[in-house]
């Protein structure tokens, strides 16, 4: 018998879904909130929806595990002791689901990522083929345990050592690894490679099965990271039971309106990619690219709550924004404009600031040493590698430490460019002089550019 297994990437979160059917019958596993693309998958495949499992009750989406359910008629399970207010199959360690006539799933009870964290070992003639593995067993890596607070974190860790090793010992080296998170997803422990997997491959490479106990927790809590403010919210919409998605596009903005929102504090968030938004943008607003993790830094950096309104090239940049912000409970933007930063000004005059290059700023601090750098990543990137005399303020610390940035002329950089455009549309929306450094920081170092380690605790103080 074969069985199929079709992923669905959502790269804006690092995320993937997964449908499984036998030709005739299908699973679907951790669907996103806009599950018309799962339809899609199980329409071109010609097969029925019968079974939507949940590994855990999600902290960076909102799931559309339950309305895909309840559309399609399908049997909605997730770990029987997880406390929701609707109602749902409750499956526990050990309970196999029969799925059609040909494919069984044996639920396993996988702690670590959650309490409660489950996965679903696939199985076909009676021999497991594949195991979904959620925010547990990762490519390369585990999943992140400290998204339940830090009373629960060290628990957790060990938890998730042993969920690992439970999945070695259960299940044949050939059968396929397929997880929901790491794949850019800051529930993902440390961001791993590859694209696929099995339990052999992992044995042979995940510090979850080579290293022993004490280490491997000692090593995870020490590359812990921030993770997105928003996720806050994602656990209690998940256990509340989110409606569908209205995916319809929002009313459109003339100039005026524009101005009277960014005036007001709303965010007005140009889509553009950081180079067209430099070279011109309309006053105040705010540019997160849709050529990068556009939903996870938007919703990371907005107060929660905030009216956003959407500037796209097309209505199709739009809706692609609108299904991202769905995604993580962001529901309906207040408005839209669709076309040029002229036609959206008004006859205001347009802003603008310059990007450069690391080897840009090497031959401005040969020229002004006291040139101000900014570095926005993340404190475990700042540790492993920085400029030396660079002020240190990550991406997400940004609107709460304006005060800090410094005076005068700002350089702005990070590992790639992109965090480093949302900081510069920010810093310039608040009136700061920035250069935007749109460039590898691997350039740094070649370029001339004086560059130095720090502990995680000197750049944590």
């Amino acid at each position: 018998m074969t069985i199929t297994v079709l992923p669905l990437d959502t790269p804006g979160l690092g995320d993937r879904t997964y449908v499984a059917h036998d030709g005739a019958v299908a699973l679907v596993v951790d669907p996103q909130r806009d599950y018309d693309r799962v339809l899609g998958l199980a329409e071109a495949a010609g097969v029925r929806i019968t079974h939507v499992f949940e590994s855990h009750i999600h902290n960076d989406y909102v799931t559309g595990g339950l309305e895909l359910a309840r559309e399609v008629g399908a049997r909605y399970l997730l770990n029987a002791d997880d406390q929701v207010s609707f109602e749902r199959t409750g499956v526990s360690d050990g309970d196999v689901v029969e799925v059609g006539d040909r494919m069984r799933v044996k639920v396993l009870l996988t702690p670590g990522h959650t309490h409660t964290h489950l996965s679903f070992a696939l199985e076909a003639d009676g021999r497991p083929v594949a195991v979904f593995t959620g925010g547990s067993l990762l490519y390369g890596s585990t999943g992140r345990p400290d998204l339940l607070g830090p009373d629960h974190t060290d628990t957790l860790a060990h938890a998730q050592w042993h969920s690992a090793r439970r999945l070695a010992a259960e299940l044949p080296d050939e059968a396929a690894v397929y997880p929901t998170h790491g794949f850019g997803s800051f529930c993902s422990a440390t961001q791993s490679g590859g694209t696929a997997s099995t339990i052999g491959q992992e044995k042979l490479a995940n510090p979850a099965l080579t290293t022993d106990e004490a280490r491997y927790v000692e090593d995870l809590l020490a590359g812990l990271d921030a993770y997105p403010a928003y996720y806050a919210h994602m656990g209690p919409a998940n256990s509340a039971g989110p409606g569908g998605p209205d995916l319809s596009l929002p009313e459109q903005a003339d100039p005026a309106e524009l101005r009277r929102r960014i005036e007001a504090g709303e965010w007005v968030v140009d889509l553009r990619n950081r180079t067209a938004f430099a070279a011109g943008h309309v006053r105040g607003t705010l540019n997160f690219g849709l050529d990068g993790q556009f939903v996870t830094y938007l919703a990371w950096l907005m107060p929660w709550g905030t009216s956003v309104t959407l500037l796209g090239d097309t209505a199709e940049d739009v809706a692609e924004a609108q299904r991202e912000l769905v995604r993580v409970g962001i529901d309906r933007p207040a408005a839209m404009a669709t076309g040029t930063p002229a036609e959206w000004a008004g006859g205001e005059p347009l802003r603008s600031y310059r990007t450069a290059t690391f080897a840009d700023l090497a031959t401005q601090l040969a020229r002004n040493p006291a040139t101000a750098v900014l570095d926005v990543r993340r404190n475990q990137e700042r540790a492993e590698s920085h400029i030396a005399g660079s002020a240190h303020i990550p991406i997400h610390e940004v609107l709460g430490r304006l005060d800090e940035v410094p005076s005068g002329e700002v350089w702005v950089h990070c590992a790639g460019g992109y965090r480093a455009g949302v900081v510069a549309a920010l810093l310039d929306a608040h009136g700061v002089d920035v250069v935007a450094i749109d460039d590898s920081f691997d350039n740094a170092g070649p370029a001339g550019l004086p560059l130095t380690t720090a502990t995680l605790q000197e750049i944590s103080a």
